[in-house]
């Protein structure tokens, strides 16, 4: 019973978490998928589109269709591959960099205010179990 508490109260702050990044990526009008993608580049760099979808853990056709919706917003272009002329590179533009600055600057307010309601030995301590997890 313990660990089932723990287990859905661990579930109830990641949506907490998601709802409330959510909310702060409206002012884009931009999905979390698509956060999550410009911050794979803004991350990686530009990389061919098969790499894109593995780093995201989705399909390579649902990953056509963010880059798609990235590209029509000038967030992001394709380009020929230098390395193989039938391959397609996927690359920030500069407005796709600065908007993932701005919204990797808002998800971290989202987090921090958050985590804000932890004392910062409570911060370190969650911290420390969250790595040990995920390690």
């Amino acid at each position: 019973m313990e660990d089932e508490s723990l287990l859905e109260a661990f579930w109830a702050v990641t949506r907490r978490l998601r709802h409330r990044t959510r909310v702060a990526l409206e002012p884009w009008n931009i999905s979390p998928s698509q956060s999550r993608a410009l911050g794979v580049l803004m991350e990686h760099g530009e990389m061919r589109l098969s790499a894109l979808a593995e780093h995201l853990r989705i399909a390579p056709r649902s990953a056509t269709e963010v880059v798609d919706d990235l590209q029509a917003r000038d967030l992001v272009e394709r380009r020929p591959d230098p390395a193989d002329r039938r391959a397609t590179l996927v690359a920030l533009t500069a407005h796709g960099t600065a908007t993932g600055r701005t919204i990797r600057q808002a998800r971290a307010a989202e987090g921090e205010r958050l985590f804000a309601e932890l004392s910062a030995a409570d911060r370190a301590e969650l911290a420390r179990i969250l790595r040990k997890l995920r390690d």
